[in-house]
């Protein structure tokens, strides 16, 4: 299904050792680039989400955060440095070998000793566990309203290639009385300039003024760029440069076409056209 490049999800999970809230933001961008921004507590993670965030978005310039606050206590254990103490109490121990002064050591001044007590390091097998499962949802949301947003484009860009195939098809309907107002206009003014004309001579450039306004090609190709978007709005894939390239196929076909022009109509279809093709082509960049 086709997909926006613009969207946005937020993800916050409750648990007994704090909360954990992710908010990614997509917008348009040429290729996939990632901004992550994690606490100190997760930076061995960020690899894997950077990972699981290519395997949802193809293009687009992503900016993804998580913030972690921790439950007041739950992270704050300490504990003794067994070595460090023992090697202050034998320091202690020497000292009153060498003054004879037997007062031992209270253990609140051991514990006040630089190094002895020390915070215990914190288990994050469950919070980056918890991280991930939490970054997974937002990614399914993100997915979600993307996926939204570009339904609402497909169906606003298949309106306009409707159009375009209305304008098309009504301008070959008018090719004929076009081309035939042209040689009638093309012998009305032989005529009043009142001279005589090599019929063959008048066949002639009738041929070459038709050459000029031959736009059969143009308008053929035109038909199959149609076409082509259509077909590509139905492919499960990411698909914006594709759709951005045959815009400017359909922009350069529609440009030939009012250079062409020898009459009101086809200018005024060429204008017409170039200004759906302008339509879609700015809905365009919105898409994956």
């Amino acid at each position: 299904m086709l997909k926006s490049m613009t969207g946005f999800a937020r993800q916050a999970s409750q648990h007994d050792w704090g909360s954990l809230v992710w908010e990614i933001k997509t917008l348009n961008h040429r290729y996939l680039e990632q901004s992550i921004k994690l606490p100190e507590e997760m930076r061995g993670l960020e690899a894997t989400v950077r990972e699981r965030i290519a395997a949802f978005v193809k293009r687009g310039k992503v900016e993804c955060q998580c913030r972690y606050l921790p439950r007041p206590g739950s992270g704050q254990h300490y504990e003794i440095d067994h070595l460090v103490a023992e090697q202050v109490m034998e320091l202690h121990k020497q000292a009153v070998d060498m003054t004879q002064n037997t007062n031992p050591m209270p253990a609140s001044e051991l514990l006040a000793w630089p190094g002895v007590v020390k915070q215990a390091e914190t288990d994050t097998d469950e919070l980056h566990e918890q991280a991930m499962a939490s970054l997974e949802q937002a990614l399914q949301e993100l997915h979600a309203n993307r996926e939204r947003e570009g339904e609402s484009l497909e169906k606003a860009i298949r309106e306009r290639c409707s159009l375009l195939d209305d304008i098309i098809a009504r301008l070959r309907e008018q090719l004929p009385e076009i081309r035939a107002g042209l040689q009638e206009r093309l012998r009305e003014r032989l005529q009043s300039i009142d001279i005589e004309v090599d019929p063959g001579r008048l066949e002639q450039e009738l041929v070459i003024q038709l050459q000029k306004m031959d736009v059969d090609e143009e308008m053929d190709r035109l038909q199959t760029h149609v076409n082509e978007v259509n077909k590509v709005l139905g492919r499960n894939e990411a698909i914006g440069r594709r759709l951005d390239f045959l815009m400017q196929e359909l922009n350069r076909e529609a440009n030939t076409l009012g250079a062409k022009s020898v009459a009101v109509d086809t200018t005024n279809a060429a204008i017409d056209l170039k200004v759906l093709i302008e339509q879609m082509r700015e809905q365009i960049q919105n898409i994956e």
